[in-house]
């Protein structure tokens, strides 16, 4: 069952993205030659009655593709100049390449608002629900009820800030939290505890955890669909610009085969959990596309945006080689990240 619900999971995620694209494409007149789920091997295709593009599944499940005319280097003659992407006005191709990232989000957005909506939601606020007697947040003076406004001086706007941050610092220093607690505002020292499992791996305990109240109904699922979708974007710019920094390795990264660990732990939670996996992992998805690195749509639109700004055509030949290499480092990366997933395995 896991392998299906990794299968199920990656494959909505892929044909939202890529329908986006798809569907503006279409709609803007651009000719596209494929519309594909997966890579590799075709398992299946089929064309549609007065339509020219050819709908495909492949074998490897992981990501998938729309082929449009124009939309790199610029090679075939039997398509008319009209239906090629580089001949489109700019702001249509502004909205094919972002298409994906914004479907992305909003799927995204949607199931979190369905889980809040069936299952009830928790407060996204930084407030405490419990602290652990003779905990070392406890020792410190942290009680039930008191919201954690900061974390060594750093904002705290939600309860992912909190886990976040304290993930992030993953050692015994002692950490500042500046709480609001019914006598006000107060500064307090915690010096996590050091916690060793059986298999010898290191963690650092607080003795704290989110108030447990669920709330129901559309307008707090609406609330928490927003608040946790904000709070997921903004943990991806912290995790981005802690491993420019170098506060996280690469080591912390996971590709496909911790994905699909991931799925066969969050799977026992039931279909909330799953349900949750797949919002996390639908914006993470738009998140990373937003990157404009090669290869990834947030470099085509910056390209979109200099050519509109210089008012001169990038040359196709070396925006085209510019995007392999971009592709080469990332399936370097990717091999890398998931030797290293499958090691964690054993």
């Amino acid at each position: 069952m896991t392998l299906i619900y990794f299968v199920l999971m990656l494959g909505i995620i892929v044909f939202i993205h890529e329908l986006g694209h798809f569907f503006w494409a279409k709609k803007s007149g651009v000719y596209c030659y494929e519309f594909s789920l997966g890579f590799g091997p075709k398992l299946f295709s089929f064309k549609r009655k007065n339509d020219e593009t050819l709908y495909c599944l492949r074998l490897i499940p992981i990501g998938g593709y729309v082929a449009m005319a124009g939309e790199e280097v610029d090679d075939d003659k039997s398509v008319p100049k009209s239906k090629k992407m580089y001949n489109k006005p700019w702001y249509k191709k502004l909205i094919i390449v972002l298409a994906g990232v914004m479907n992305n989000f909003i799927l995204g957005f949607i199931v979190l608002f369905i889980i809040a909506l069936i299952y009830g939601s928790y407060t996204t606020k930084p407030i405490l629900g419990t602290v652990v007697k003779d905990s070392a947040s406890y020792e410190s003076g942290l009680r039930k009820g008191d919201k954690i406004l900061k974390i060594n001086g750093e904002r705290t706007k939600t309860w992912d800030d909190v886990t976040l941050k304290l993930t992030l610092a993953n050692n015994e220093k002692t950490q500042v939290f500046t709480v609001e607690t019914s006598d006000g505002e107060k500064e307090l020292k915690v010096k996590p505890t050091k916690v060793t499992d059986k298999e010898g791996n290191v963690s650092y305990s607080y003795g704290i955890a989110l108030d447990d109240t669920k709330y129901h109904g559309i307008g707090n699922a609406f609330k928490y669909a927003t608040s946790k979708f904000g709070s997921i974007f903004n943990s991806m710019i912290v995790t981005i610009k802690s491993l420019i920094t170098g506060k996280v390795g690469l080591n912390s990264l996971s590709g496909p085969v911790g994905i699909y660990s991931i799925v066969g732990s969050q799977s026992k939670a039931g279909a909330s959990g799953l349900l949750y996996l797949l919002a996390y992992l639908s914006i993470n998805v738009g998140f990373i596309n937003l990157i404009p690195f090669p290869a990834f749509d947030g470099y085509r639109a910056v390209v979109i945006l200099i050519e509109k700004i210089t008012g001169k055509k990038v040359n196709a030949k070396v925006d085209a080689v510019i995007n392999s290499i971009g592709l080469y480092l990332l399936f370097a990366l990717m091999i890398y990240i998931t030797i290293k997933d499958v090691l964690r395995l054993f």
